[in-house]
């Protein structure tokens, strides 16, 4: 099933999709599994508030936020996203070293020929149990097909196998990506961790109830424009929301960018894990040489948990084959490999610098994490988010600047695509 509109789907469009999406089902407990507060504006709150309104009355209704390594929703967070009509004590939280069961294993030949021989060890399969759990009849994937750094474009099985995933699939598919390169993947469909997940999938998930809910999104300041909804289990849906939000999503561009500023709300962005998309979305758009300034009022730490925030501070963002060789030197880096992925992500390899301008966190810190700093009150004095229009600006001064206000939504390049 698809829906599709250039101006965005109004409330009750989307209310009458959802309606529809659910007839002839006989249900008597349902799985709900949106992304969490870090995905603002894909759209999924409002949709799992709606099923929820939709099913309470009908039968049991759960909701796992799809939290992959990211720290659980407040209480204050779960009121933003979701509305006051989904009560708190429906979250259940995924802890993704402790709540999961092993399905089963990629084996070392499959991944070695997806990654070109850049890795070849298998990969376990890890699900949160409730995911294959017998007592649920329907299980309902919400999440926003966009590009991203690790998987080429977000969502469909990725919601299930990261966000709903365990340290060994966490960690592998990260490492995968890195290995293979973000430029190779990201904005891309068929990347060596989609094929990894397709895999994962037709192996693994045949039995389960599954349904993806899969939005294409925009915003207008706080507004969150739904211009896709594709609902269904066939992976032809999924490539339909790719190329709608390459088109919508991707913005090419005809020059590299000599300095870019880049806002992260501070609702969203609460650490360097997150508030990196800055970097990872624009590498391909930044000239040699250039700058990009990070305007990050709620950066107050480097990892989502305390493991990851440790081995960070550790090691910084020192670059793809520094990241490489600390692997080889060090067994916490090992254990760990989805923090050595977020190193490699996180460098701008020397070609061109970072300048963070984090609300919470000291200079020193920014610096010892291979970062340059510039105080926060200093950047928003310079460069005024209120003042800024997405795209190129000329300040008063006559510097020219290329402002993005939320780097998850997008991804920007100057490569031929």
């Amino acid at each position: 099933m698809i829906w599709t509109s250039n101006e965005g789907l109004g409330g009750g469009e989307l209310r009458r999709a959802l309606e529809q999406s659910l007839e002839g089902l006989t249900l008597r407990k349902v799985l709900i599994v949106p992304p969490d507060y870090t995905r603002m504006y894909s759209g999924a709150g409002s949709i799992t508030a709606v099923y929820y309104d939709l099913l309470k009355e009908r039968c049991e209704v759960d909701i796992l936020p799809a939290l992959g390594t990211h720290e659980p929703m407040t209480r204050a967070e779960c009121l933003a996203f979701f509305g006051e009509k989904v009560p708190f004590d429906k979250i259940i939280v995924h802890h993704w070293k402790t709540d999961v069961v092993k399905l089963g294993e990629v084996p070392a030949s499959f991944v070695s020929e997806v990654s070109e021989g850049l890795v070849d060890s298998p990969i376990d399969v890890e699900v949160n149990r409730l995911i294959v759990d017998p007592s649920y009849d329907l299980i309902i994937s919400v999440g926003q097909v966009v590009p991203h750094e690790v998987v080429g474009m977000a969502n469909y099985s990725k919601n299930i196998f990261v966000g709903c995933g365990g340290s060994s699939m966490i960690n592998s598919s990260h490492m995968l990506g890195a290995f293979y390169g973000m430029e190779r993947v990201m904005g891309r469909d068929h990347s060596p961790v989609r094929r990894l997940f397709d895999y994962a999938q037709e192996k693994f998930l045949g039995r389960v109830p599954l349904m993806y809910v899969l939005t294409v999104t925009t915003n207008r300041g706080d507004e969150t424009l739904i211009h896709g909804l594709y609902i269904g289990n066939d992976r032809r849906l999924f490539e339909q929301a790719v190329a709608l939000s390459q088109k919508l999503n991707l913005t090419h561009l005809d020059r590299p960018i000599q300095k870019a500023v880049v806002f992260l709300d501070e609702r969203e962005f609460k650490s360097t894990w997150l508030g990196n998309k800055a970097i990872y979305r624009t590498r391909m758009a930044m000239a040699d040489g250039g700058e990009l300034i990070i305007l990050a009022p709620g950066v107050r730490k480097f990892g989502e948990d305390a493991v990851n925030d440790r081995l960070i501070r550790k090691y910084g963002y020192v670059g793809r084959e520094k990241v490489l060789e600390l692997v080889r030197q060090n067994e916490d880096l090992r254990q760990n490999l989805s923090v050595a992925a977020h190193l490699i992500h996180g460098s701008a390899d020397g070609r061109f610098r970072v300048t963070y301008c984090p609300g919470m966190l000291s200079p020193d810190e920014v610096k010892a994490a291979a970062f340059g700093y510039m105080p926060l009150s200093e950047a928003l004095a310079k460069y005024p988010p209120c003042s800024l229009k997405d795209g190129y600006n000329t300040l008063p001064d006559g510097e020219e600047i290329f402002y993005i206000s939320n780097p998850a939504l997008g991804l920007w390049t100057c490569d031929a695509f």
